[in-house]
């Protein structure tokens, strides 16, 4: 092969795309559209998506894997659940097998399951980074929580303990620097880092309904409730049992001091500060005021 023709078959080798799993979530959905605003092909997959996947149905995951390049894995609906872990062990078996780049695993800080699942990405034969985050500021804007704050209240059976919030758009771009970051000789600067994404400061679930409230010009009352309250709140509501059950799993394991810290990872990465709580609250009571 001539250098010629070796340089025309490089131009018009197509890049691999990234696959997405989870491409409608939180982070997903910011790190599929991160990928896209800057011109780089994105495989969205989901159960909802063109390229279908579904944690519950292994069929699905080594089609959606075909020719992609580097992979970004969000498993639904959390790491904590049973099974979790063996379903990570096969996707990355699966992902060694289709030749995939790199591997970028959403992880939930402190939990040990997810640290389970860290390693198993850790140890494969694949580049990978793993993102252990906070809980998401965007929990009260999309996710469960938000109806009842836009009822200017917050009912949830935990102590007065302190979490460093993170922004999901912080966590986008962390993603895409660690899906595309490369060195000067094509290795990834992110490889085998387990970055720990958190928000600037800590604040209790008190503390969250106060910020909202304020920047809203309102008041958001956080009540303090036992589990078995909660579980009857939840009931009265048509949540179903498993999904309470994972809640208050999580809030039991999370929020007794262990995550009560803040990291400079998003800093180290991004090179600015992360997002803090009030730019976000202020950003939400904006796109309110908007509607």
């Amino acid at each position: 092969m001539t250098e010629n023709t070796a340089r025309t078959h490089t131009e018009h080798t197509p890049t691999p795309p990234v696959l997405v799993v989870g491409a409608t979530g939180k982070t997903g959905r910011r790190v599929a559209d991160l990928l896209a605003g800057r011109g780089h092909p994105v495989r969205r997959a989901s159960r909802s998506s063109t390229t279908t996947f579904d944690w519950t149905d292994r069929s699905t995951w080594a089609p959606a894997l075909d020719g992609a390049g580097p992979v970004y894995i969000s498993y639904q609906p959390d790491l904590i659940v049973p099974g979790a872990t063996d379903d990570i062990a096969e996707f990355v078996r699966l992902a060694e097998r289709a030749g995939v780049a790199r591997l970028v695993l959403l992880a939930g800080r402190g939990e040990p399951e997810a640290e389970a699942a860290a390693d198993l990405v850790h140890a494969s034969d694949i580049d990978s980074t793993v993102l252990s985050c906070a809980w998401f500021n965007q929990n009260f804007s999309e996710g469960g929580f938000a109806p009842e704050i836009a009822a200017g209240s917050l009912t949830l059976p935990v102590p007065p303990v302190g979490e460093p919030f993170v922004d999901a758009d912080d966590i986008a771009e962390v993603a895409v620097a660690a899906l595309l970051d490369q060195t000067a000789d094509g290795t990834s600067r992110h490889a085998q880092q387990t970055y720990e994404l958190t928000g600037p400061r800590l604040l209790t679930f008190a503390d969250v309904a106060e910020e909202i409230g304020r920047t809203r010009g309102g008041q958001v009352t956080f009540t303090r409730v036992d589990s078995d309250a909660y579980r009857n709140l939840l009931a009265q509501f048509g949540v179903p049992e498993q999904e309470t059950d994972l809640l208050l799993a999580l809030f039991e394991i999370l929020f007794d001091g262990r995550n009560s810290r803040v990291s400079d990872d998003i800093a180290r990465v991004l090179r600015r500060q992360p997002t803090d709580f009030t730019e976000f609250a202020e950003s939400i009571a904006q796109e309110a005021v908007s509607l």
